[in-house]
């Protein structure tokens, strides 16, 4: 094989160790503490090294990657299974050898990686994620402990964390026991249409180690609360940085569209719409079908705002895992599932509301592909068309125009008449309205 990176060096990143070999060099093991980490940058720059590979291990790669990346090294992390080791050569020595090996002859590909900054606004979103399914399984033990009293609350209320809820949870906590005087504290909507529901469901039977657990579920929901919110404040503060200093808009700017409603759990900030409009360069994400600001700052969190990343729309949908994936050989061709990423997961999310949409273009598209070939094919197929709009709108400027269901209805319509006329021709027929007649 041919090299094409003389400079070039491997390493295998373990949660203990790092076993490092430069091309045509020996093997040196380094610890992973800090001081470990600068004396290895030091010393694959002493020899001269340009490109450092080492596959994505855990979390453990993370550290080496910030360090090496502040170093001005070009480091290539690779996916595990694109790089598989030779049959009985499996060791941490040899795999080192094995990647700098490969690398030195240009044989690997590096996965995405954003940029710094949003590096950090992806790992502020991921751990407001993980509190958000924590203080989720709060309101379960909420609702568990009201069972256990037998009081329906939740069965009535759509939401028990809403401000009912959270009125009658905390007044219980506290000690009220008397039925009227806990259906006041819910909202008058409620009141005026099931105030006789609620009534009943407030009677239960009260005990003490119920209503101790309910007091420890609310004390957890109202903790990781607190929790979610400081995370909205460092999620703000890195979209200032990201957006830059504000500016005028210009005298004959269009005003831009009501924001969508946002979504349960959405983050609290302020001018969050403005702010990705600052990010997006003045792509207005959110006017796609399903995109809300909520899922459109998730995305930015994965993606970035570089589609330049990729070379087409074709290579972000297959990375998304939204593409199929065939492997042939000679005769043989059969489909292999794609991996799909929290990215590719997102879109497939946001794609599932439009199954609800009235007037939406896509959601007629979905429903038609759901009634054919299920609901599993019809929302990828959702999701990579909206996918599509994400890249163009970003990359290209994409002024997307809504057309309506009734459009796309007819759309399809004429598809249909242009299919049928053309099959009937190949089989000597002549397509009338109502009937078929023989050429």
């Amino acid at each position: 094989m041919r090299m094409i990176n003389p400079h070039a060096a491997g390493i295998d990143v373990g949660s203990e160790k790092l076993h490092v070999a430069i091309v045509n060099g020996p093997v040196q093991v380094f610890d992973t503490f800090t001081e470990s980490l600068y004396a290895l940058r030091d010393m694959v720059l002493a020899a001269g090294v340009t490109t450092v590979a080492m596959e994505a291990t855990g979390v453990y790669w993370l550290a080496v990657y910030e360090v090496l990346e502040a170093a001005g090294l070009e480091v290539c992390v690779v996916n595990g299974a694109h790089v598989k080791s030779l049959p009985g050569r499996k060791s941490d020595l040899q795999d080192c050898q094995w990647l700098a090996e490969l690398h030195s002859c240009g044989l690997l590909r590096s996965g995405f990686l954003p940029s710094a900054i949003i590096r950090r606004l992806r790992d502020y979103q991921r751990l407001r994620q993980d509190h958000i399914r924590m203080a989720s399984a709060h309101i379960q033990h909420m609702q568990k402990a009201l069972d256990r009293m037998n009081l329906k609350i939740h069965e009535v209320l759509s939401d028990l964390t809403g401000v009912s809820g959270l009125r009658l949870v905390r007044a219980l906590v506290q000690g009220v026991r008397n039925r009227t005087v806990l259906l006041e504290l819910c909202d008058q909507q409620i009141l005026r249409h099931k105030r006789e529901r609620m009534l009943k469901a407030l009677r239960g039977h009260w005990k003490d180690e119920h209503l101790f657990a309910l007091r420890q579920a609310l004390e957890g929901w109202e903790f990781y609360q607190r929790q979610i919110a400081d995370c909205d404040q460092q999620i703000t503060r890195v979209l200032q940085d990201l957006a830059g200093p504000s500016a005028p808009p210009p005298p004959d700017a269009p005003t831009s569209a009501a924001p969508k409603r946002l979504q349960h759990n959405a983050p609290h900030i302020d001018d969050l719409h403005p702010l990705l409009l600052r990010i997006t360069g003045s792509q207005d994400l959110s006017a796609l079908p399903a995109l809300s600001d909520y899922s459109v700052l998730q995305l930015l969190g994965e993606v970035g705002t570089d589609m330049t990343r990729w070379p087409t729309v074709k290579h972000f949908t297959a990375w998304l895992g939204l593409a199929p994936s065939s492997r042939r050989s000679g005769k043989r061709r059969r489909r292999e599932k794609r991996f799909r990423g929290r990215a590719g997961q997102l879109f497939c999310v946001v794609a599932r509301t439009l199954a609800r949409s009235k007037y939406l273009a896509l959601g007629g598209f979905y429903r038609r592909l759901r009634a054919t070939r299920g609901p599993e094919v019809a929302n990828i197929a959702a999701a990579r068309k909206i996918a599509v709009l994400f890249y163009n709108t970003l990359r290209y400027g994409l002024q997307y125009v809504e057309q309506g269901l009734q459009r796309y209805e007819e759309t399809y319509r004429q598809q249909c008449l242009r299919r049928l006329e053309r099959n009937a021709r190949q089989l000597g027929f002549t397509l009338v309205q109502g009937s078929l007649s023989n050429a």
